[in-house]
């Protein structure tokens, strides 16, 4: 390759400029309508969330909903508590801040751990219980910058390498395939390979004629 035809270029687009993940661990506090004897089971459903920039960092507010399945009356009953939660949770982002053109950024986050229960116990004030539920998020932030690239005006793409060019079909020859009145035509004005195959008047006469002595 001839290295005095390779320059390089430099070049505008959009690239990560800055990346974070946080794992978290929160305690709620759910209120049943009746004293719980024990805990049955406990999931979390619902969530929905949003991110914007803060700073060097990412702000994720959400919610979701608890729901704590338990029985009362010493275990004689059960029944299922619900209640929405909110959250705010700050992911720190690692930034290339030397490389950014401008303050305008896209924010990118992400749950890489949807909130899931760890444990729910009955709380020391009996009628509360006590949810620990943990949560992953990745954030980015996608900005403008500029980079330099290495320009191989001869070189060819590996992909392009095995693509046989004449077997291609051309921009005219597919202009040349397209039949304008396909949909005005009968099925007996067509032959193989798609030509089109003139039907005398006298013929379409004959097979009408047919058609009404049959």
């Amino acid at each position: 390759m001839d290295h005095k035809k390779e320059h390089y270029r430099e070049i505008i687009t959009k690239a990560v400029c800055g990346k974070g993940k946080k794992f978290s661990k929160t305690t709620h506090t759910i209120k049943p309508a009746h004293r719980p004897s024990s805990i049955l089971g406990c999931w979390v459903i619902n969530h929905k969330y949003d991110a914007k920039r803060k700073g060097d960092s990412v702000e994720i507010t959400g919610d979701y909903d608890i729901n704590v399945w338990y029985s009362y009356e010493n275990n004689t009953k059960t029944d299922v508590a619900s209640e929405k939660v909110s959250y705010k949770e700050h992911v720190p982002l690692k930034m290339r801040s030397d490389e950014v053109m401008t303050d305008d950024f896209d924010v990118i986050a992400r749950a890489t751990k949807q909130p899931n229960t760890i444990e729910a116990s009955i709380s020391k004030k009996d009628k509360e219980v006590n949810v620990e539920v943990e949560r992953e998020f990745a954030a980015e932030l996608v900005g403008e910058t500029k980079i330099s690239i290495l320009v191989h005006p001869d070189k060819e793409d590996d992909y392009y390498q095995d693509v046989k060019w004449a077997d291609q079909v051309s921009d005219q020859e597919l202009k040349d395939d397209i039949q304008p009145d396909f949909l005005g035509r009968r099925p007996g004005d067509f032959e193989l390979h798609g030509h089109y195959k003139e039907t005398k008047e006298e013929d379409r006469k004959e097979e009408t004629h047919g058609e009404k002595k049959d």
